[in-house]
């Protein structure tokens, strides 16, 4: 069996890392090099970096960051936010990023998943969806959580791998920041609806969380931001915890 992967996540905003609750009330977490000089540095198995208000803002990924933190890392690099076509992919890859993260791009214009993956490899492609659970339904919705779509999580997702995406980052909104764990029932829907890995991202409190997110989520890696920017978790430890828990992962 794969090993799970740990994989911390820095929201950029102005050039600092920041973490909010269901996407608002952002704080300041830090400079995300050094950031990312620690994660590197104590067991992460890859790195996010999400620029999450670049398409907001009609503006480009901050690419002298991307190439700064670059620098400084020996684990697979995700980069995401504002990434609107082939050129800025190519650009960002070129920064030091080994992935690209997409999201608000790809829904409005589908077919950009097909020309990147062809492009550069299924492998390279990450979607990013951000969902929100409605009445029982999980919708998407885009720019950072500020605009709601008619479609719901599960008919983009397979729609996306269709399309390419090597894998899908899928995070509840309902659950971010909240540290009251994973959207565990959603997560193994899509596990168990496709073929391609899932990260689980949004509501990371304890280590349980990521020990049920594996077990009952069914996912291959989990994504956290702020139990790790603030030292609530750290990820040697996490990784121990699990490792007594019998779920394969790198230590």
């Amino acid at each position: 069996m794969l090993a799970k992967r740990i994989i911390p996540c820095l929201d950029i905003k102005d050039g600092r890392t920041v973490k909010g609750i269901n996407f608002v009330g952002l704080r300041d977490a830090g400079d995300p090099v050094e950031l990312a000089k620690k994660y590197s540095q104590t067991g992460a198995d890859e790195l996010v970096f999400l620029d999450i208000t670049a398409t907001h803002e009609k503006r480009d990924t901050l690419r002298e960051l991307v190439r700064q933190i670059a620098r400084h890392l020996d684990i697979p690099f995700t980069v995401g936010g504002g990434v609107r076509s082939v050129e800025d992919v190519a650009m960002l890859l070129e920064a030091g990023a080994d992935k690209i993260a997409i999201n608000s791009a790809a829904f409005r214009n589908p077919q950009l998943i097909n020309d990147l993956a062809k492009r550069f490899g299924s492998q390279c492609i990450v979607l990013a969806i951000d969902a929100k659970q409605e009445a029982g339904e999980w919708i998407v919705y885009l720019s950072g959580g500020r605009t709601r779509t008619e479609k719901t999580l599960f008919e983009w997702a397979k729609e996306a791998q269709d399309l390419g995406a090597g894998e899908i980052l899928f995070t509840s909104m309902n659950h971010d920041g909240t540290k009251q764990g994973f959207a565990n029932d959603a997560l193994r829907q899509l596990s168990e609806q496709l073929q391609i890995p899932i990260i689980a991202s949004g509501g990371a409190g304890t280590m349980p969380h990521f020990k049920d997110a594996f077990e009952q989520g069914q996912v291959d890696a989990a994504l956290a931001a702020s139990i790790f920017h603030f030292g609530e978790i750290n990820i040697p430890d996490l990784k121990a915890y699990l490792h007594q828990q019998q779920i394969p992962i790198r230590l």
